[in-house]
């Protein structure tokens, strides 16, 4: 017997909002990923989900869908509407214009111009309104946007691909390709949900990578329709952020064959080849240094919070992956790992102030994949918890 509970309905469309809301994990950045369905008299009249900051949120576009029968409706919103004017009008104005009568939220808005105003508006206008429904779920998709309002810094996720014995590169230095062609394709898709790419200049300078997110992607008119397996959308292409202490960037580095932006973070003054180049896409930060000259980690994390980005994803070099982690600065890790040993090759990390057992860096394992060959772990502290296993 099919279970049609009011309890279990609100599950189903809720997750038909969450569906929609994860189409635009590549898209929205510096806004939250969401997504909403108006359901009247159990049928679907109206659905949207947000796809990039200044455009509609998912509430408008699913308001505009249903026109004057959303009028009565019940909506299924995975985050809190808007209570502010921002880039676009509040949503929770609209949804009190529209003759909603009730609301089902998955999470408040942790940024302060909503953070619980929005469900208020939608209560004092006699809506009813429940919260918490898809809560794990709307939280793991926003897990960046909720990190950087509660406490100013981006969701850092580092990504390594190593072979058994945990080197990335041989006794030759060669490091292309450890990883098959499917555990590459997913780190491409990793990089497209991050707002940012983070890398070290040694990286730069012995790879010479160009870290765009490189897809294939519909470039079709979205159909609105909730799917369980939403297509892949036209990708926002990550910031790649250089961490280049003593302003060693090559002046043809391959960085700079993608009209995808690049900022450059230095303790130095930017060189005269690179003012020359400057623009909105291609810029050049001088920020403080740390004891040993190098970019201070702590000022860079709170700086890339104050520049909005939600998700940073890391492929660095062993030391600089290393000082991330031991300085808490990691809060994700992904481990692409090949069924090969490299012998004496570099590490994956480079942790000096691990000095005995008992330091250890201890993390559990949220979820494991297999990618042709190799096999996919994504780790994370014991604080932070998971919806995939």
């Amino acid at each position: 017997m099919t279970d049609s509970s009011p309890q279990t309905m609100d599950a189903q469309w809720m997750d038909q909002a969450l569906a929609l809301a994860s189409l635009g994990q590549c898209s929205t950045s510096p806004n939250p990923r969401v997504g909403c369905v108006l359901i009247k008299d159990g049928a679907l009249i109206g659905s949207g989900w947000h796809q990039q900051a200044g455009g509609d949120h998912a509430e408008v576009m699913a308001l505009k869908q249903a026109g004057p029968e959303a009028h009565g409706a019940t909506a299924y919103i995975t985050l809190e509407p808007c209570n502010h004017h921002g880039r676009t009008p509040p949503c929770s104005e609209a949804l009190v214009e529209a003759g909603i009568k009730r609301a089902v939220v998955a999470i408040e808005d942790p940024d302060p111009r909503t953070a619980g105003t929005g469900i208020a508006r939608l209560r004092q206008a006699g809506i009813d309104v429940s919260v918490g429904v898809g809560e794990s779920a709307a939280h793991e998709l926003n897990i960046g946007f909720i990190q950087r309002h509660q406490i100013g810094r981006p969701w850092m996720r580092l990504k390594l691909a190593a072979s058994l014995d945990g080197r990335v590169t041989g006794p030759d230095g060669r490091s292309k390709w450890i990883t098959s062609e499917p555990a590459r394709a997913d780190g491409h898709r990793w990089r497209a949900k991050a707002c940012a790419v983070l890398t070290g200049i040694n990286t730069v300078l012995a790879d010479d990578p160009l870290l765009t997110a490189r897809l294939n992607t519909s470039l079709q008119k979205p159909t609105n329709e909730p799917t369980d397996e939403p297509t892949e959308r036209p990708v926002k292409q990550p910031i790649r952020v250089i961490l280049d202490s003593h302003g060693r960037l090559p002046e043809h580095a391959k960085i700079f064959e993608s009209d995808a932006p690049v900022w450059v973070v230095s303790t130095v003054e930017m060189p005269d080849w690179f003012a020359a180049r400057a623009s909105k896409d291609l810029q050049w930060h001088q920020r403080p240094a740390d004891l040993n000259g190098r970019v201070d980690l702590g000022s860079l994390m709170n700086w890339l919070g104050e520049k909005e980005l939600n998700e940073v994803h890391v492929e660095a070099g062993p030391t600089l992956s290393g000082a991330l982690l031991e300085n808490g600065w990691v809060d994700e890790v992904l481990i692409y790992q090949a069924p090969v040993f490299l012998g004496d090759g570099q590490p994956m990390v480079n942790v000096p102030t691990i000095q005995a057992f008992d330091q250890r860096l201890r993390m559990h394992c949220v979820e494991v994949r297999q990618l042709g060959p190799d096999q996919f772990l994504r780790l994370r502290w014991h604080q932070h918890e998971s919806t995939s296993h």
